[in-house]
């Protein structure tokens, strides 16, 4: 049982529609205002999606790259970019995504029904985008929406071996129309599932799954990912105002559980990530 619990915040996503839901950060500006506030409030890692100057999704090459340095400028966490994109990018943009060094990316083992959608990852894609990864220095973080990604994940790692850095951090995304429910039961299947090569493992549920997930996690030891890019009510009626909000949510259940959040620098050290931090500058922070 590991003694201090990573708090991934997902503050944005794909899906969610700036004009249905104003307080979604989708400018550079709303994002590093948020990141500094997550942080703040026990985050140790962010996961990226970026938007268009109309508030669209986007895989802009300079907009990525602009994103990660203001992150890394701003703060101390662990960057993650999404090479998901929204389930419309053709995959060749999805692997442009390194371009921008990430400390980290996603890296999801599998299509999967997306609600009306299909979010397309055939294995070529993933085995491509994996050695990618490992080449660029970059950590990957396994993205499991279903049982059968557990069986890619095997795969991957019996073909390619571990990634850069050594570790292997998985994020189970229960919840979505068309992938694993967001239960107990379910986590618990895909947990006794995986590799033995796997150090770390998060959960995430989906709208109302979000709450009963994350206990389940901390329960047996996972990390956590909350945000609005998962989960847009604190409560019936309650709409979040703020990712920051999610993340202090989180970081109490982890100190009632006794799980207390990890500052950056031990989950650098979780994960395995490069140094890509300024060297000059602002101080890391040791929390």
């Amino acid at each position: 049982m590991p003694a201090s619990t990573l708090i991934t915040v997902a503050p944005t996503g794909a899906e969610t529609t700036k004009a249905d839901f104003p307080q979604l950060p989708t400018t550079l500006e709303e994002l590093v205002e948020t990141a500094v506030r997550c942080e703040a409030a026990g985050a140790g890692l962010v996961h990226v999606h970026i938007r268009d100057a109309e508030h669209r999704p986007s895989l802009d090459p300079v907009r990525l790259s602009d994103t990660v340095q203001a992150l890394r400028e701003a703060t101390d966490l662990v960057v993650q970019l999404s090479t998901g994109g929204s389930v419309h990018d053709p995959l060749e943009h999805r692997l442009q995504v390194l371009d921008a060094e990430p400390d980290s990316c996603s890296l999801t083992c599998g299509s999967v029904n997306f609600g009306d959608e299909v979010f397309l990852n055939p294995y070529p894609f993933m085995s491509e985008l994996y050695v990618q990864a490992q080449e660029r220095e970059v950590v990957p973080e396994f993205e499991l929406f279903d049982l059968g990604h557990v069986a890619a994940l095997h795969r991957l790692l019996d073909q390619h071996g571990l990634p850069y850095g050594g570790a292997v951090h998985v994020d189970f995304v229960t919840g979505v129309p068309g992938g694993m429910p967001g239960t107990v039961p379910a986590l618990v299947a895909g947990v006794q599932a995986l590799p033995a090569e796997v150090t770390s493992w998060s959960a995430t549920g989906i709208g109302r799954a979000h709450l009963p997930v994350a206990a389940a996690a901390l329960a047996m030891g996972g990390h956590l990912r909350v945000g609005m890019e998962d989960n847009l009510m604190m409560a019936r009626g309650r709409p979040v105002q703020h990712n920051a909000d999610l993340v202090s949510r989180a970081a109490g259940l982890a100190e009632t559980l006794q799980r207390p959040v990890m500052g950056t620098v031990e989950a650098r050290t979780l994960l395995g990530v490069k140094e890509r931090r300024p060297t000059a500058g602002r101080p890391s922070s040791a929390r």
